[in-house]
């Protein structure tokens, strides 16, 4: 679920004005409406197109867009609510608080686009320096080290997260890493338009190694060389569908063990230079990754390692350098791959780097300015609704014994609810923020957040801490901690709609309530048990047929077209497709409860039931480029808008009843699929 439109924030010789308080909402505020309807098709027909043919006739792609939805216009309608806090907050004042100084000096600091391109690539400097300074393969793994603990990515990653088996314990996490294409399939495919891509990568990665400094022969000898090291990578990783399997990611082992599967990664001289907790034990997500790229580690000569880190160091810098480096990332990553035409206007850049580093000091103020007790209040009465709704359907599965229903139903309890913000507001007092250093306040800023998780490592798990900003404009269930999250960003039209019927509500809000609950008990949520432990609470033969159910889903989906010849990939998608399938039906459900004992009555000329698959099919309006769902087929794990509402609503016989739709149509599917 996500993404952003425009207005002009103008600069001037001394740096960025911020007179403008950019308060006001967008025109296109995004809402349910009956206009949005192509009612020339037959709903039974194509469903999506009968809910969203006016819009996407109505709303083409911005130029400075990939994908266009009733998302990206709520998405565009709180970074205009951002704007305007973080250019009062920019503007200089000893009434501002701490959190309005960083916040207002890093926007600040990103508006100032004329310090920004007089600086060029000096800001990087001092990391090309310590890379250049590289003499032997364990000073390669020491500078891993270092570029890890600035949130710089390269040859494999590090992170904490909840151990798989005692979800109250925090532990130390290793993984495959270091491509800079968008996923392992793009080094590997050899269709022409992988092909393609890859002479397009080689071509960008050497442009970019020239705009740092290098000459156009030793870059044009390096991004060669690059591609090569990143192939051997890519073709040690595990496929993204197969990461969805828990099992798949779960290997502990002591760091001995890792150390003799791996010994050319110097893993004892790498974790001493992260300056982390102690450990003697982790979990190795891949460890068929280490194994086979450890003999990589040294068979490289240094001088190659040395380019590869430094083109790591560059991409990641990339969107915050002059205008020179801007302008190549956003030909290859936005304008190439994703088919977005313009790059977008400054200060929503500027908007998303302050939300994405230090997001919960943005967040208290824009929780302040949009989200009231009433909002969070009302939203926990429709998630215990919907939950009482999913209890009562797991009562009545005819395929599922007595036991497994128990403990369902003991997860399900469990689940955990987070509303609109976090009860405890992150410090972010040790982040050091200075007016004019753009490059140096997202380095410290993602330090910070680098080191802040290390910390958590051999500390019981934190289970208020939020995952998303408040401003975001999605939701997200976690299995390690079974709990469900809905930021403030989310809960507006087209979502939640105050001023419209419970149906409309229903099918938008609810149907997103319903989802996240859902995976709970998608493919891979289904074998967490309620503390969040990656543990069996199943009966053998009740597994078999939940997964006879999920390979029905899995199946339908993998026979839609994304584009042109790409299909989508029914394993990938499986949790996100159970999720919407469940989902829609479960917020029915709570709806078809509230409205007992109530009079039946149309509005707009449509029946409760109507309005509610209408809220459901407005939420998914979206329009793409070709290039973006192209790129989405493959790492995407979510399906585009057409196939979350057709695929949905053909499985549905509360939808076909609503309707009136006939066996033989397309929205009745013959072999309906139906897990939750």
């Amino acid at each position: 679920m996500k993404r952003i439109c425009v207005l002009l924030v103008l600069l001037l010789a001394a740096g960025a004005a911020f007179g403008q308080t950019a308060d006001d909402k967008p025109v296109n505020s995004p809402k349910f409406d009956l206009n949005n309807m192509d009612k020339s098709v037959d709903p039974c027909v194509d469903f999506y197109q009968y809910a969203c043919g006016g819009w996407k006739k109505n709303n083409p792609i911005p130029a400075d867009q990939t994908r266009w939805g009733q998302f990206n216009e709520l998405i565009e309608n709180n970074m205009v609510v951002l704007r305007g806090i973080l250019e009062k907050d920019a503007k200089p004042s000893p009434k501002r608080a701490a959190v309005q100084q960083k916040i207002g000096d890093m926007y600040a600091s990103c508006m100032d686009e004329k310090t920004v391109n007089q600086l060029g690539a000096k800001p990087i400097q001092p990391l090309l320096t310590r890379v250049a300074a590289i003499k032997t393969h364990k000073d390669v793994i020491d500078t891993v080290a270092y570029l890890h603990s600035q949130g710089i990515r390269s040859l494999f990653t590090m992170n904490s997260g909840p151990d798989m088996h005692d979800a109250k314990k925090t532990i130390a996490y290793v993984d495959q890493g270091g491509l800079g294409l968008p996923d392992r399939d793009y080094y590997l495919k050899d269709d022409e338009k992988s092909k393609e891509t890859r002479e397009k990568y080689v071509a960008h990665v050497q442009k970019m190694l020239e705009l740092s400094g290098m000459s156009a022969d030793k870059a044009q000898t390096g991004a060669a060389k690059i591609m090569e090291i990143e192939t051997a990578l890519a073709k040690a990783s595990m496929a993204r569908a197969d990461r969805r399997e828990p099992k798949n990611r779960d290997h502990r082992m002591t760091t001995k063990e890792l150390e003799t599967l791996a010994p050319n990664f110097d893993f004892a001289v790498y974790f001493a230079d992260r300056k982390g907790p102690e450990f003697t034990s982790l979990n190795v997500t891949n460890p068929a990754f280490f194994k086979d790229v450890n003999d990589l580690i040294t068979s490289v000569p240094v001088s190659d390692w040395k380019t590869y880190l430094r083109w790591h160091i560059v991409r990641a810098n990339a969107p915050w350098l002059s205008d020179p480096f801007v302008q190549e990332d956003f030909s290859f990553q936005n304008q190439y791959l994703n088919g977005q035409k313009e790059i977008q206007a400054r200060w929503k850049r500027c908007v998303n780097l302050v939300d994405g580093d230090l997001g919960e000091a943005l967040g208290q103020e824009y929780v302040a300015k949009t989200f009231g007790k009433e909002g969070k209040q009302r939203t926990l009465e429709m998630v215990h609704h919907i939950e009482d709704a999913m209890s009562e359907d797991m009562k009545s599965l005819s395929w599922m014994s007595d036991t497994t229903k128990k403990q369902a139903q003991i997860k399900l309890e469990a689940i955990a609810n987070h509303i609109g913000y976090p009860e405890k507001w992150r410090d972010y007092s040790t982040v050091i923020i200075k007016r004019g250093d753009l490059v140096g306040d997202d380095l410290r800023a993602t330090a910070f957040d680098v080191h802040r998780e290390l910390n958590k490592i051999g500390k019981p798990v934190d289970r208020y801490e939020w995952e998303m900003t408040p401003p975001t404009v999605n939701a997200y269930y976690r299995a390690p901690m079974n709990d469900i999250t809905f930021p403030a960003g989310i809960l507006q039209p087209p979502f939640w709609d105050k001023k419209l019927d419970d149906a409309v509500n229903y099918g938008g809000i609810g149907a997103v309530i319903g989802h996240e609950l859902t995976h709970g008990f998608d493919d891979q949520g289904s074998q967490y048990d309620k503390e969040g432990n990656f543990k069996s609470w199943w009966t053998q033969d009740d597994r078999a047929e939940f997964d006879k159910r999920t390979d029905c889903i899995k199946n339908e989906y993998a026979g839609f077209v994304a584009v042109a010849d790409v299909h989508l990939n029914g394993k990938l998608t499986l949790g996100e497709n159970t999720a919407d399938n469940g989902g829609v039906r479960i917020a029915y459900l709570a709806l078809k409860d509230d409205l007992k004992g109530k009079e039946e009555t149309k509005i707009g000329g449509f029946t409760p039931e109507q309005r509610f698959f209408l809220g459901f099919g407005q939420i998914w309006c979206q329009n793409v480029t070709p290039e973006n769902a192209r790129m989405r087929a493959t790492v995407d794990p979510h399906s585009p808008g057409e196939y979350r509402v057709n695929g949905v609503v053909s499985n549905m016989p509360e939808f076909q009843e609503a309707f009136g739709c006939k066996a033989g149509q397309p929205m009745v599917r013959e072999s309906a699929c139906h897990v939750w």
